[in-house]
């Protein structure tokens, strides 16, 4: 059948029963990102299939990893660049188009991660078939990417599962699940991985009708008088999560579902023109330079975890305790010590709780238990892989721990300290082997906050951090390897702004004004309730550390608020007053006047230690410290980071800027060292690549 044709990206076959089988399998690559290569040779082949009419088509995936990842990102990039965005998206909707309307029936056959451009093109078949294990995972995320779906994604899935259920992964990003896919109508059947290409054969033979319910239900939906009542409603519920300012993708998606008919053209019309409108925002621009920052952090984990494969954790607290669970339900055998077992029931009780949501079953959740075990006499020291302390931040204490526990130590065991701020000099002086001694600094909730801080000293070495980067990887986490000085990175940055919004507070200015004002700006949650949140006890610590290495004073709001026994949210009374775990905020008097300034009060002293901390060489560049802040702190994705948003605010006026500060707030507010780092000369990364 396809004679004369040769393919880079795609593998044909035909069985005796006039069967067509289409393999993806980009050249070059571990996985299917589909490029405009790719679908130059789908168009060509099924170009082919139209005018041939095989039996059936059977589409499928020859990497191991899965379906496909999606579209091409760095070409996508590269149409930003060129202004071709517009023509490449229609070109890949004609396509798949093509594909939707060939005259034999078609079969989509997943395994694996099925994301993005992967997902449309097995909306574009007519049948999927999908295996049934935990691997298989089916989404749209282009939403993250600050785009939405362009390839017959939102002209589709809201036509074959309803409007309601399309809407809230388009618009979440959300992966599904093999079952879930099932469930929702997004997949026909399941299969085990062994037979999926016989199941999908049957498939073709004997296809599936959606039940008349669902797709009654899925019409309905989708009629002009619905489109025009839900979207009001979506639209609402999405402005309650995002601002528009901020993230105009999901409120376009909406717009283009809300105004595309019952003809196929006119929706992918819509969709393509608002994909290459959105291509051309700064938000769009930012959030790809984010993913590639976060797929360069999960490249820092390269390697393999097995030579780490017994945990032992020293102090069952929140952070000792979670980090102990994460590590069990990640499969690592997982010892926790503290001095008696009633300090250690209370973090076999939060795990338990946390593996019964993850697994959702007896059976799973029982072995994730068996993998963690309570070890009041330390036993588990002697043999374990990585060691993990994480008593209270005292370095005194610390160093008597560690020579107590170092001379039990297999040869190769590694020490690792989960301190948030205590320069790793001040801990690794008396060590017989200060080689393998790093820090490993989580974040609480550990099982939701994806970065670990892998802390470094001159020292170290550097086998040894790249055992411990692969290790942060297979527990799921992003690494960044950060030099040993006071409050490391994250702290160090966050701490200045934290600072500064309890001086405010102590100034008069309500707490829930600073959280509108800091969440306005695009921080995921306000100074004030993550002061609650972390704990004041723990911000005055931090605080107490790094205020003279910052040149900072800790403002006495917190110590009147530790006096007084108010902590914060684990205690139901700080700042706020806690109930049910959300702070109770008071109402701000309607004729309050906020200062104009307040804003930038909060926000450039972060953006100043920021710079600082490149000048330092707290992390190796620009880029790094962006995405460590980023996924450390939330700080507004949208915007890059801090010194992406420097950058963009321009340099000499933020600079210019903070010297104003200084000059009617203090010295606190005067530009630090490193403003003529070659990072931000113009035009130094002004590109999301």
């Amino acid at each position: 059948m396809f004679e004369g044709l040769r393919f880079n990206h795609w593998n044909t076959g035909e069985d005796d029963d006039g069967i067509v089988t289409l393999t993806l399998d980009r050249a070059g690559s571990s996985v299917n990102a589909i490029s405009r290569s790719m679908l130059d040779e789908l168009a060509q082949i099924v170009e082919r299939l139209a005018i041939e009419k095989p039996a059936g088509v059977i589409l499928h995936s020859a990497k191991p990893s899965g379906f496909a990842v999606g579209a091409d990102i760095k070409e996508f990039v590269e149409y930003a660049r060129q202004d071709s965005v517009l023509e490449n998206i229609e070109h890949g909707q004609q396509v798949y188009e093509a594909l939707a309307r060939l005259p034999c029936p078609t079969v989509a056959a997943v395994h694996g991660i099925c994301m993005g451009g992967g997902t449309e093109l097995i909306l574009a078949c007519q049948q999927r078939i999908a295996v049934d294990d935990e691997k298989t995972r089916i989404a749209l995320p282009e939403i993250m990417l600050g785009i939405h779906p362009g390839w017959g994604g939102s002209a589709r899935l809201p036509r074959m599962i309803g409007a309601t259920q399309a809407l809230q992964l388009m618009l979440t990003g959300r992966s599904l699940s093999a079952r879930r896919a099932l469930r929702l109508g997004v997949v026909d059947r399941l299969a085990a991985p062994e037979v999926l290409l016989i199941e999908a054969k049957h498939l073709l033979r004997r296809p599936r009708t959606a039940p008349f319910v669902r797709r009654l239900q899925a019409w309905a939906s989708n009629t002009w008088p619905a489109r025009q009542l839900l979207a009001p409603m979506v639209r609402r519920q999405t402005a309650a999560k995002v601002r528009k300012e901020h993230y105009p993708a999901p409120f376009a998606m909406i717009e283009v579902w809300r105004r595309g008919g019952s003809h196929m053209q006119q929706r992918l019309r819509l969709e393509a023109r608002s994909v290459a409108t959105l291509a051309q925002t700064s938000t769009a621009r930012n959030l790809i330079r984010v993913f590639f920052l976060q797929e360069r952090l999960k490249g820092q984990g390269a390697g393999t975890a097995a030579e780490i494969r017994q945990v032992h954790v020293v102090g069952a607290g929140v952070m000792g305790g979670d980090i102990a669970a994460w590590a069990a339900f990640k499969g690592f055998e997982v010892t926790l010590q503290d001095r008696e077992l009633k300090y250690i029931q209370p973090a076999l009780d939060r795990a338990r709780q946390l593996y019964e949501k993850k697994l959702k079953s007896a059976v799973r959740v029982d072995e994730a238990l068996r993998r963690l075990q309570p070890d009041v006499e330390g036993n588990g020291a002697a043999s374990a892989d990585l060691l993990i302390e994480a008593i209270y931040e005292d370095a005194d204490a610390k160093r008597t721990l560690y020579a107590k526990l170092e001379p039990q130590f297999q040869a190769s065991e590694i020490l690792a300290s989960n301190t948030s701020s205590i320069p790793l000099d001040a801990l690794r002086t008396d060590l017989k082997a200060p080689q393998r001694f790093l820090g490993l600094h989580f974040f609480n909730p550990v099982a939701q906050m994806p970065l670990v801080e892998v802390v470094r000293h001159d020292q170290l070495d550097p086998a040894v951090e790249k055992r411990v980067m692969a290790f942060c990887k297979a527990l799921g986490k992003l690494p960044v390897a950060v030099k040993g000085t006071p409050g490391f990175l994250v702290n160090r940055i966050l701490m200045p702004y934290l600072l500064e919004a309890l001086r405010l507070y102590g100034e008069g200015v309500p707490g829930p004004v600073l959280d509108r004002e800091a969440k306005k700006f695009g921080m995921p949650m306000g100074p004030i309730e993550l002061a609650d949140t972390v704990g004041l006890d723990v911000c005055a610590s931090v605080g107490k550390e790094l205020a003279p290495f910052l040149k900072l004073d800790v403002p006495t709001t917190l110590g009147e608020k530790l006096e007084s026994g108010k902590r914060g949210k684990k205690d139901g009374q700080g700042l706020y007053v806690w109930h049910d775990g959300k702070a109770q905020k008071p109402e701000v008097d309607k004729d309050y006047v906020m200062p104009a300034d307040l804003q930038d009060r909060m926000i450039l002293p972060m953006v100043n230690e920021a710079v600082a901390c490149l000048a330092d060489g707290v992390v190796d560049d620009a880029d790094l410290l962006d995405a460590g802040v980023i996924f450390g702190t939330g700080f507004a994705p949208f915007r890059g980071g801090p010194i992406q948003y420097a950058r963009s605010a321009g340099i000499d006026a933020t600079r210019q800027r903070l010297e104003q500060l200084a000059k009617q707030y203090g010295e606190r507010f005067r530009p630090r060292h490193g403003w003529d780092h070659p990072a931000l000369a113009p035009n130094s990364s002004d590109q999301p690549i």
